[in-house]
């Protein structure tokens, strides 16, 4: 439904001299800012749409600019599909053999595969998309299949670093690109607003031939969330050492189990930092700390003691280990 929509409009579009968000949104029976990001998509994608304000305003394509569906070069079918996201419907594909059945049977392949590699999010307000200088290189890369090697930070403490990705494909959520790719092996996601530089490598990418962009982004944005959810850990520690416990983690409840020992609900944000934390606190003495929920937690916490057990404990009297 998106890319037959995404025809619809650049076809009012150019029949038009001027129209409307409203008089678009009436037409194609959808809200007005549906109209908004479906403009936003063909203008990322390269067509040359822009809008006019006030009274008598509206949208219209720059002076000279012309296509016909029934012509459509390479470059031309490649940018408008890429900017309409995924194929996940029987609406989708057909307006795909519209578009495809104007170009080369050599080259359709190649359209299915960039129709994939592209996904236009409609996360927060519609803006103009800023300018990036790595977007273009990246973009090639992305659509030609080759390798990349850019000059990245991860944040703004931290400094670039080198690194060779194969890239899978693009994001943009709002006015954020997002490039997709493989390092290693692992699949990350990478800002393009932190590439400091990119070079562009005579080398195909290593990547899947099929791709779901918009399960990959809902994965990693899930990642993302749990990664500042708040956690509760309940533990039993010492009774002497809760005031030292709530020094460390807020404390939110704890009573008594034994004569001297306390069961304490602590809270957290995220999994990783909540189990290093625990690890920590198990170290002190004083504490006692027995970790009882989560229960993979508890069963980590005994497996990292366990190694670290088995790295240091002694050789028995008279045993040495051999010199060289």
């Amino acid at each position: 439904m998106r890319a037959e929509r995404l025809i619809a409009v650049l076809m009012l579009l150019k029949g038009r001299e001027r129209v409307t968000a409203a008089e678009i949104a009436r037409q194609l029976e959808v809200s007005e800012r549906t109209v908004f990001r479906d403009i936003e998509a063909l203008s990322l994608s390269g067509v040359p749409v822009y809008a006019e304000r006030g009274r008598h305003g509206g949208f219209a394509l720059l002076p000279g600019y012309r296509t016909d569906l029934t012509g459509l070069t390479l470059d031309e079918a490649i940018a408008l599909l890429a900017g309409s996201g995924r194929i996940d419907s029987a609406a989708y594909a057909g307006a795909m053999r519209k578009v495809t059945a104007a170009i080369p049977e050599t080259h359709r392949a190649r359209v299915n595969d960039a129709a994939q590699r592209v996904l236009v999010r409609p996360e927060g307000f519609v803006r103009p998309a800023p300018t990036i200088a790595a977007l273009p290189l990246v973009q090639r890369a992305v659509l030609d299949g080759r390798r990349l090697r850019v000059h990245y930070r991860r944040n703004e403490s931290q400094q670039a670093q080198w690194r060779v990705l194969d890239p899978i494909g693009l994001i943009v959520a709002g006015e954020v690109w997002y490039l997709v790719a493989l390092r290693d092996g692992a699949e990350r996601i990478y800002r393009l607003s932190r590439m400091a530089d990119v070079e562009l490598l005579d080398e195909p990418a290593q990547r899947p031939a099929e791709v779901d962009l918009e399960e990959i982004w809902q994965r990693h944005r899930a990642q993302f969330r749990a990664g500042f959810a708040i956690l509760e850990l309940t533990v039993e520690c010492a009774r002497a050492g809760v005031e030292t416990l709530a020094t460390h983690l807020p404390l939110r409840v704890d009573r008594p189990v034994g004569d001297d020992r306390v069961r304490c609900i602590l809270q957290t944000v995220g999994r990783e930092m909540a189990l290093q934390r625990l690890w920590i606190l198990c170290g002190i003495p004083e504490l006692e700390l027995e970790v009882i929920e989560p229960t993979e937690f508890a069963e980590r916490i005994a497996e990292r003691s366990a190694a670290v057990t088995r790295r240091h404990q002694r050789r028995p009297e008279g045993i040495r280990a051999p010199l060289g």
